[in-house]
């Protein structure tokens, strides 16, 4: 008898399996409101060098401030220089004056803002770069926090992959709450922005709990044939995070507040743990049949399925767990220690790299849009939806290498488009943004359902955590690679799209999952790509060791 037996008689879609999911849903809500929170927490407003006896109103004073700052070529006025002295202006004493000693003539010289800066806070209280004024010379810094976080997210990612398939799955989770809560607390606490950055870095670490648990958490509960809908109606609640995301910004304004508002959920989310089961599978794979058994008959009650006391007996379990049994721990070698493990490994490292790079060089870019940030957001979260439902059709008809390669390549498309629509056309660049946020999410969610049906469970965490690693290093580059617009203006859409395009080729070379039981021992994928006389011989050996 094998696990996905088991699991059809206690049920593999019931009760049990949505109150599950539920209750997973917090973490997916929480994920976008910190990987995303940048958007709103390091935003860069009108800014201009701090003058003495400047007046207050920061919009209305043009003529006055023409004597101290310069203007850039666009009739703008300077956010990050300042006159040497003030020049003249015309019909005025000062400026008859200097006329007369000759020194309108020349060039008048600049030079930076020591005096600090003033900001519009008409949009927004308080952010980061307002805080230390991460601006001009120190915008790199500002944009370095993301990367900062998402490096943690990336490291995170490596330790709670392997620690939840040698811990469990739902005491790692208690982890990432805890770890999540109290390091979200600090960062909003910071003093300085070397805390800031420590306490951000340290909370992407955490956040990569819920990014590789959860997933595998809910799909080790579920049967074949309900995989695919509940992985994108968890999906959506990331969707419905991305859209809370702008709600809560818009009302608070303030960077600390904010900050305390998307990290306080957890605590909640920690009470919650009493409810989520551990996963069945993978105590299985470790022996511990006692409570392997206790949860499936927990899971064969809520969904009123009456079990026989022989088919679900300690005895049945344990020769289950047998045949699952780990013989020892895993490691991240195994990932590259047979063929099929390896070739699934390097693609999925391609693939995850380019969806994550991708993906958050869109969405972090709200700008040029002709809307306010506020809606971008909310226009870029409410997108999302139609391209789910275009996930779980097309993963149920295609199948997911077809999906997860068209979306890649729909996202390739749409920032290529976009390079050669002129900058007058506003609304068709913001059509081709849009558009182009919806595949990468929609091979987001393709990509979480289609890894975790690739690796075995007795490394599907570890496989997780290593996939996620090097998206997660695509996720620390994409902030970095925007501030290639200095180069050339067009080089940050250009390098998004040219990985997408990489990824989406990439992915055409993984196998297919759909309809396909999910592996259980690293035996179990090397056999799927075995001739079919050696799967014929291996049966009847298989038959007589049990």
């Amino acid at each position: 008898m094998s696990f996905e037996e088991l699991l059809e008689q206690v049920g593999g879609f019931g009760p049990f399996q949505l109150r599950n999911v539920a209750l997973l849903a917090l973490p997916r809500v929480l994920l976008p409101l910190h990987f995303l929170l940048p958007i709103f927490l390091a935003a860069v407003p009108a800014h201009r060098c701090a003058l003495p006896g400047a007046p207050a109103n920061f919009s209305h004073q043009d003529a006055w401030l023409e004597a101290y700052i310069p203007r850039e070529p666009d009739g703008t006025l300077s956010s990050c220089l300042r006159f040497a002295y003030p020049q003249a202006l015309p019909n005025t004493t000062l400026g008859e004056e200097r006329q007369s000693r000759g020194e309108l003539e020349d060039e008048p010289a600049t030079v930076p803002c020591s005096q600090g800066w003033e900001y519009d806070h008409s949009e927004f209280s308080s952010t980061t770069a307002t805080e230390w004024d991460l601006v001009c010379e120190q915008k790199g810094l500002n944009r370095a926090a993301s990367t900062f976080f998402f490096a943690g997210v990336l490291v995170g990612a490596v330790a709670f992959g392997y620690l939840s398939d040698r811990f469990g799955r739902r005491r790692l989770l208690l982890v990432a709450y805890v770890s999540t809560l109290v390091l979200g607390l600090a960062s909003a606490a910071s003093v300085s922005y070397v805390m800031f950055a420590i306490t951000r870095t340290l909370t992407g670490s955490a956040l990569a709990g819920f990014t590789i648990i959860v997933m595998p958490l809910e799909l080790e509960w579920l049967d074949v044939e309900h995989r695919t809908v509940a992985g994108v109606l968890s999906s959506t609640f990331w969707t419905g995070g991305v859209m809370l995301l702008a709600l809560v910004g818009y009302l608070i304004r303030d960077w600390r507040w904010l900050l305390l508002a998307v990290t306080l959920p957890c605590a909640p989310g920690i009470l919650s743990l009493w409810w989520v089961p551990e996963s069945a599978r993978w105590l299985l794979t470790q022996g511990r049949v006692k409570e392997a058994h206790r949860y499936l008959l927990h899971c064969a009650r809520l969904n009123g399925r009456p079990v026989c006391e022989d088919s679900l007996s300690q005895e049945a379990v344990s020769k289950v767990a047998a045949e699952e049994r780990v013989v020892r721990r895993p490691s991240y070698l195994d990932l590259f220690r047979t063929p099929r493990l390896r070739h699934i490994s390097l693609c999925c490292m391609v693939v995850w790299f380019g969806v994550n790079f991708s993906y958050y060089g869109l969405s972090l870019d709200v700008s040029g849009l002709g809307l306010n940030v506020y809606q971008t957001q909310l226009l870029f979260g409410a997108v999302e939806l139609p391209f789910k439902l275009l996930v779980y059709l097309s993963v149920r008809h295609a199948g997911r290498r077809l999906t997860q390669a068209g979306t890649l390549l729909g996202t390739a498309l749409a920032l290529g488009t976009r390079l050669l629509v002129s900058s007058d056309m506003k609304s068709w660049s913001t059509v081709l943004a849009v558009m182009g946020k919806g595949f990468s999410e929609a091979a987001f969610t393709t990509v979480y359902l289609f890894t975790s049906e690739l690796y075995p469970t007795v490394l599907r965490q570890t496989g997780m955590g290593l996939t996620a690693l090097v998206g997660r290093l695509g996720g620390s580059l994409a902030p970095l690679a925007a501030l290639l617009d200095g180069v050339w203006l067009s080089l940050p859409k250009l390098a998004y799209g040219g990985i997408a395009l990489l990824a989406a080729g990439t992915a055409l070379l993984l196998p297919e999952t759909r309809q396909a039981q999910l592996p259980e021992t690293i035996q179990d994928v090397e056999r799927k790509s075995a001739p079919t006389s050696l799967q014929e011989e291996e049966m009847p050996m298989k038959q007589v060791q049990n």
